[in-house]
């Protein structure tokens, strides 16, 4: 069950991956207009691929869930994969809503690159730990991701918006803040890449470290440890020595990992660049040529407008729910619970800017990838390098 449920993912990643260059071919055909219900022969097959796509996707939730016995949704493979899997049933449901192939150009990529990122955390089937053995796991954790797949959606409008209304011929804070939301997309692949190339060649190296309550534990390194462990210990012969020991509070090893990333989208954005010899934004700009901006921004505060008070649900009143019959505490300043609560903050106030202060077109924009950067910081940052409550989600 477990090799038919990786299997189905697997097709799943290369029917979005086909999928991706039919929207292409559908936004530039005249007959793809933003404003009206009409469709064509590259958005058909599009989205008939995204939704097969879709469907071998919930094959494999169904099919782990079984073979575990338990909501697939316990570690950061398996929540990260939801999140994907989310993230391409809302933009499914958006599409049939306002029949625009647009969309998809720019949601598909960071779908794939969300199930990327997720294969490469450890894909074992293991026993819930005493905290997550409830029913409140298959309640908090699948509407939060689904929340947040939502809210990406508002992020993927948000950046179309932007490609378009910003003017490219020359720099500006404007074009560079774009370009930077480019590059945290990019070092997601990178994480991809030095992942794939350590795992292949095997590396790793072993350290002694004191956690923060003092209890000396093993740290297994399958990259070269720009950051080790508090007061470390290496014990691998001929190992990496590390360039700077971290506190306990912080995770080390995990910390590296996204160190390495970063480098890696450095070197890949580069390339990226060289080819294309211009903003990453600028080379995208003729895609959009043709959209219409209020279609566009429609479609993100309409995200935004039903992802918000589901998140609300799943982030924070099934949270406290479950934190309080698995801690006896409704809240207690873990840093998953912060940054919960940030982003819950932040899109109340995206709903009363847009709302009460007219903040629409490019401001709303802004916000909506703002959003979206925040919650990629909860899932990356929070879940592997602070060390808390839910520190869990990291493994």
């Amino acid at each position: 069950m477990a090799s038919l449920s990786s299997n189905l993912l697997f097709i799943a990643f290369i029917l979005y991956l086909v999928a991706t260059p039919f929207y292409g071919g559908a936004i530039k055909s005249k007959k793809e207009l933003n404003e009206n219900k009409g469709t064509n022969k590259w958005g058909v097959i599009a989205v008939a691929l995204t939704i097969v796509g879709f469907i071998a996707q919930l094959g494999y939730f169904v099919t782990r869930w079984i073979a575990s016995g338990h909501a697939p949704v316990s570690n950061m493979f398996e929540f990260t994969t939801f999140f994907g899997m989310a993230l391409v049933g809302a933009f499914i449901v958006i599409y049939f809503i306002y029949r625009t192939s647009l969309l998809g150009l720019f949601t598909m990529p960071v779908a794939l690159l969300v199930i990327a990122y997720a294969s490469m955390f450890p894909k074992d089937i293991s026993p819930l730990i005493p905290a997550l053995q409830s029913y409140w796991l298959h309640i908090h954790v699948t509407t939060v991701a689904i929340g947040e797949a939502i809210l990406a959606i508002s992020f993927a409008a948000g950046v179309i918006y932007l490609v378009k209304a910003i003017d490219q011929t020359k720099s500006s804070k404007r074009t560079f803040w774009l370009e930077a939301v480019m590059f945290s997309l990019i070092a997601v692949l990178g994480f991809v890449a030095v992942s794939t190339i350590f795992s292949a060649s095997g590396y790793h190296e072993t350290f002694n470290w004191t956690d923060k309550h003092g209890k000396v534990n093993v740290m297994e390194y399958t990259m070269p440890a720009i950051t080790g462990p508090h007061e470390g210990e290496l014990l691998t012969k001929e190992g990496f020595k590390p360039l700077v020991e971290m506190p306990a509070i912080i995770n080390a090893k995990k910390l590296n990992t996204v160190i390495w990333s970063l480098m890696a989208g450095l070197v890949l954005y580069g390339l990226i660049r060289l080819v294309l010899r211009k903003r990453i934004a600028a080379g995208l700009k003729p895609l959009v040529k043709n959209i219409n901006l209020d279609f566009v921004d429609e479609i993100s505060y309409r995200s935004v407008l039903i992802g918000f008070p589901v998140f609300t649900l799943g982030g924070l009143v099934f949270a406290m729910i479950w934190a309080q019959m698995a801690w006896s505490r409704f809240w207690g300043w873990d840093p998953k619970e912060v940054w919960a609560l940030i982003t819950w903050l932040f899109y109340a106030a995206f709903m009363h800017l847009r709302l009460s202060k007219g903040w629409h077109g490019e401001k709303s924009a802004w916000l909506a990838v703002i959003g979206f950067v925040i919650i990629m910081f909860n899932l990356v940052a929070v879940n592997l390098i602070i060390a808390g409550l839910h520190s869990y989600a990291g493994s």
